[in-house]
């Protein structure tokens, strides 16, 4: 008699789960999928384009299975022939960006953000802070403070240093909400400060944007990855609005 009962509110509950619509769990899970966009195309650089040129993008940027790979095989001064930094379609003000990188042996380069599109602005880095994409080991930036990989560069160090090897991938996440920006590198908050009030401007005048006016002012842009002359991979990368 128990074995009936226990068989008989068995199929009652089957038949009651099996009757309601999707459950709550699963729509909010399907709610916070839907708030990360990304930014990146599987086999295409759709969405993306040179500095100041919005029709057109360099050759030694290729994308393929999801991997984002800067060539730096043509040098051609600071930058590569036909490569040129990139900027994303679309301005973010207050927004959580995650991507990862993976830097060349003695490789340099950067993801800047509140980026201006403007003839007045020969580079993203004239107005949009940068973090640092670097071999701290390789390249002689690493021997400089605010210049290692993952530090706010040329303005704030990283608390603590996680930075994989060269060769390996790196989490980074840039998160600016209202006045307050935060990077995360490897799952570690490394950097975090206050923009745009008295302190912020008293920092930029004493780095090397001091002589750039419209450095680090607008508090919305776009974001930007750079073109440094050294080979540089990036994937799996995603904004969320905030």
């Amino acid at each position: 008699m128990n074995s009936i009962k226990i068989l008989s509110a068995t199929i009652l509950l089957t038949t009651f789960f099996a009757c309601q619509p999707a459950s709550e769990t699963n729509e909010q899970n399907m709610e916070t999928k839907e708030e990360w966009i990304s930014l990146l195309d599987s086999n295409s650089l759709k969405g993306l384009h040179r500095y100041n040129q919005p029709d057109s993008i360099g050759k030694a940027w290729s994308v393929t299975d999801g991997v984002l790979y800067f060539d730096a095989s043509q040098k051609n001064e600071g930058q590569s022939r036909d490569g040129g930094d990139i900027v994303y379609d679309g301005d973010f003000d207050n927004f959580h960006l995650k991507l990862e990188w993976k830097i060349s042996q003695g490789g340099n380069s950067g993801i800047m953000f509140f980026v201006q599109e403007d003839t007045a602005y020969d580079y993203p880095w004239r107005t949009g802070p940068e973090m640092q994409v670097l071999d701290n080991d390789g390249h002689a930036d690493g021997k400089i403070i605010k210049h290692r990989a993952g530090d706010l560069y040329d303005l704030i160090s990283c608390s603590t240093e996680t930075v994989k090897p060269v060769g390996e991938w790196n989490l980074a996440e840039i998160i600016s909400e209202n006045d307050t920006l935060t990077f995360k590198l490897n799952g570690t908050q490394v950097v975090q400060t206050i923009m745009w009030d008295s302190s912020w401007q008293t920092m930029i005048a004493g780095s090397k944007f001091k002589d750039m006016p419209d450095f680090g002012k607008f508090k919305k842009g776009r974001i930007s990855l750079q073109d440094h002359g050294n080979d540089v991979w990036f994937r799996k990368i995603e904004v969320k609005k905030l």
